[in-house]
């Protein structure tokens, strides 16, 4: 019975360790498929690594695009005899395009638009991502809009299949992209007040991931 506990004990101490030691390999591994799928996408493989770079750092980044004061706690008279008056606390809330999640992506899915995406099967494609995402998305008080990330890419890449097989790797990575912004943020835009967060990202926070996997879970499938 101790040799048992011994034993467990061991492969209890083993394991953080070795899933430490995977990590590097892990990461590795999904930074080699980003690379292969945004080859197929018409990337040499240097502008692959860059452009996969760019987008994993910039999805930290956020611009600001709008700015507006909203009250957070509304003024309020207490006390008796005696009367106080609390004012109302005002803070600022900041719409802002997050890089790596909606600026970089849509820049390349409209270069693909205009150089390998047909335009009627990507319009189409979008469309039906769109009506999916917007149907899934979420919005959660005091963080944003949360999206299933790998919704969007499978969704994406089925259609674009079925609608231009021959070029289904850029239809799939267009409509991925645009209709997750559109169907998920821009749609949800007049609610973005009443989520009491005072950042709210486009194509950041729970939206990011599904942008960031269009791209590889899209570009194979397809």
């Amino acid at each position: 019975m101790k040799t048992l506990q011994r034993v467990w004990l061991a492969v209890g101490c083993a394991f953080p360790v070795v899933l430490l030691l995977l990590l590097p390999l892990l990461f590795l591994v999904f930074f080699q498929l980003a690379t292969f799928s945004f080859t197929k996408l018409g990337l040499s493989p240097e502008t692959a690594i860059l452009f996969f770079g760019l987008c994993l750092v910039g999805g930290m980044i956020n611009i600001p695009i709008s700015r507006r004061r909203v009250v957070v706690h509304e003024g309020a008279f207490f006390g008796s005899p005696f009367f106080f008056y609390y004012p109302p606390r005002v803070s600022e809330q900041v719409i802002a395009l997050n890089l790596g999640g909606a600026i970089l992506p849509g820049l390349f899915s409209l270069y693909l638009l205009f150089t390998r995406a047909p335009l009627l099967p990507s319009f189409i494609a979008v469309v039906v991502v769109t009506l999916v995402a917007h149907a899934l998305a979420r919005p959660v008080p005091g963080m944003g809009i949360t999206l299933p990330a790998f919704v969007p890419p499978l969704v994406a890449a089925a259609v674009a299949w079925l609608l231009a097989r021959d070029n289904a790797a850029p239809v799939a990575y267009v409509a991925g992209v645009w209709g997750t912004l559109i169907g998920a943020d821009l749609l949800n835009w007049p609610r973005f007040k009443d989520m009491g967060a005072l950042v709210l990202s486009i194509g950041g926070a729970g939206v990011f991931d599904g942008i960031f996997l269009v791209g590889i879970v899209a570009a194979l499938l397809a």
